[in-house]
Order: C-alpha cells, then sequence, then structure tokens
C-alpha cells in the first residue's frame, strides 16, 4: 500500500479484537501494516 496506516484503520483492528466478532480468534497475530512486512513493496 506504500503508506503508513491511518489511526482509523488501527483503531478498526482494536475493535474487532475486543468485538464478539473475535470471539472464534485464539493466539494469532494480527498485523496491521500494509503489508510491510511481507517485502512485497
Amino acid at each position: 500500500m506504500k503508506r503508513y496506516a491511518t489511526n482509523e484503520e488501527i483503531a478498526q483492528m482494536y475493535l474487532f479484537l475486543a468485538s464478539n466478532d473475535s470471539s472464534y480468534c485464539t493466539g494469532g497475530v494480527y498485523l496491521s501494516d500494509g503489508g510491510i512486512t511481507s517485502g512485497l513493496m
């Protein structure tokens, strides 16, 4: 994506993890880095 995340984008990840929608997620690592760590940039 070649840009930094907005505050709203990071907040959406936190809201998802704090909600019941993430109740089936266990022990995962969730990156909100726009693909930077994938090495494809």
